[in-house]
Formats: C-alpha cells, structure tokens, sequence
C-alpha cells in the first residue's frame, strides 16, 4: 500500500484512515457492535465442521467454527467466538436456530474438553471425530518426553564427572560416541530422527538412530510403540482400528512406559470419538490450514493493531 501511495503522491496513514473510514464498509457493518464479542454467519453452515482456537494477538484466543466445505475460501467462516470458555462458546452458537444446528451430521475437533461438551450441547445431531492428527502427536510427545528425560540425565550425570575432575584435580575428557556425537548432543539431535518413519531416514539420520537405540534400549521400544500407534490409522475398517486401538493400549500397560500410560488412558477416554475418524475420514486439517492463513495475514499486517477491523477483513476474505 505504501509503494503505490508514494506512486500517486498520497500519503499512506492518511489513505489507510479514508479506506477504513470511507471505503471498506466498515462502519457500516452490521456486526460492528459485537465483533469482538462474537460473530455470526449462519448462511455458511454446512453438514460438516471443524472447531478449533487461534491466537489474533498478543495471546487472546479465538474460537473459530469453520464449514470444511468451504475449503479455505469464501464461505469457510462459521462463527468466531472470543475465548474458549465451553459456556462462551455455546452461549454464542444457540443463537442459530434449532433447525440450522441439526443439519450438522459431523464436527472434527482437537481433545480439549471444552470444545467436546461445546460441540456436543450446540449440534446434538452432529458426530464428534477426535482429529487423528492430535491423536498420533499424543504418542510422538510421549517418545519425545522420554528423550528430553535421558538428555537432562546425561546432563547431570557429566556436571557430576567435572565436579569430581575438579575435585581431583584431573582434566574432565568429554564422553563421544562413533558418531563423534556426546550423549547428550546424539539425544539432542534426534529429535527430528524420531518424528519420522525410519524408511525416511538419510545415513547419517540411521547412524544417529542406531547408536541411540543400542544406548537406551528404552527410547528404541518407545519409538517403535509410537509407529504402532500411528499404523492403527492404516486401517480402512472401523472394527479392525477398534482391534489394534485395544492391543496397542494393552501392550502399552505392559510395557509400563510411565508416558505412554498417559496417553493411553487419554485414547480410552476419547475412544468413541476417535473411531468416528473411520466412518468418513474426515480430520481437522482444515481447521489447521486455516489457521495458518490467520497467522500469515496477521503477520502481513505487521500484528494486529486494531482488533475489530482485522476481524472484519476476515469476514471480507473467509466469510
């Protein structure tokens, strides 16, 4: 905008006050009075829908209902909702009318209960599909914990070795393994070694792995539980996932991984909702991808300074 103001000779502070003022429409809006509050565009509804939050700025979340229809585009935009309180959120879609909240057959979401019991009172016709992506990061956090705990473990137990080298006064010589990698750089630089199938793995990625998985036997037998975990998504048939969701939660009590208890007790408790994954496929991608076109705009205008009319140019783009 500055480029072709300076073009025409016009001031660019001046000429962004007159489109905003004059030409945009945005004084005019008819949801002007409550955009910060909540925003309402019950003409994009659609059968299937994702919610999700996302931060404008400075950290204050947003609630966003997108219609997957719409793919990104013009009529994606549901509803937002400030904030991500269950009550806000629920308070705000009742103002759509019974019959406009039963045609909704599916809502995908993130395991945030808030945004489940939000779901589940403002469509009670729809089917809530716990996003698979959410569901696979759960097992590939659970992995990462377990590094991270070995490397402050490395950590500690090299400042123990240069205290007592000190003590002694002998010269600490630091610990490197084949790969000319100190223990706590191999755990360091493995992080994104073990957020991959090993199939994709570079030489140097399997060197790194190898050596790790002969170091700690247990980082090895999590990493492998984490892909059986996302194999369970291989499946095409609900009852098949059902099976391998059951045997993947039992070998995990098995395997008493402290973490991994963790992540399958929160399966159990979303188990309904993350089969529903397999009656159409859907996940929250969308919802994702959307997001990320918020975050890139934001970022075009250099934040966000003036919540309101940021909101109404996504109305303008999305909505």
């Amino acid at each position: 905008m500055s480029n072709i103001c300076s073009y025409y000779g016009v001031k660019a502070d001046v000429f962004r006050k007159h489109y905003k003022k004059q030409i945009s429409g945005f004084e005019q809006w008819n949801q002007l009075h409550h955009c910060q509050d909540y925003l309402l565009f019950s003409e994009n509804i659609g059968p299937y829908l994702s919610i999700d939050e996302v931060s404008l700025s400075k950290g204050e979340l947003y609630t966003f209902v997108t219609n997957k229809a719409g793919r990104g585009k013009k009529n994606t935009i549901v509803a937002v909702i400030n904030g991500t309180k269950s009550e806000d959120i629920i308070r705000v879609l009742k103002r759509l009318s019974p019959n406009i909240r039963a045609t909704v057959k599916e809502i995908t979401l993130d395991m945030a209960g808030n945004m489940e019991s939000a779901a589940k009172e403002s469509f009670p016709m729809a089917k809530l599909v716990t996003d698979r992506f959410h569901v696979v990061r759960l097992g590939q956090n659970a992995m990462q914990a377990l590094r991270v705990k070995l490397g402050w473990q490395e950590l500690k137990l090299e400042n123990e070795n240069i205290a007592k080298a000190k003590k002694e006064k002998k010269k600490y010589k630091t610990i490197t393994l084949e790969n000319q990698d100190t223990p706590r750089q191999l755990l360091t630089r493995s992080r994104y070694v073990f957020a991959k199938k090993e199939e994709q793995w570079t030489e140097n990625q399997k060197e790194r792995a190898e050596i790790a998985f002969k170091r700690y036997p247990e980082l090895k037998v999590a990493y492998h539980h984490t892909l059986k975990l996302r194999a369970c998504y291989a499946n095409k048939n609900k009852i098949d996932a059902m099976v391998d969701f059951k045997n993947w939660i039992d070998q995990t009590y098995e395997l008493e991984l402290e973490n991994f208890n963790t992540v399958a007790h929160t399966i159990e408790n979303h188990f309904e909702n993350i089969l529903n994954f397999y009656d159409n496929f859907n996940t929250n991608a969308n919802a994702e991808s959307f997001n990320s076109k918020i975050k890139l705009f934001r970022a075009n205008l250099r934040g966000v300074i003036d919540t309101r009319f940021f909101l109404f140019r996504l109305m303008k783009l999305f909505a």
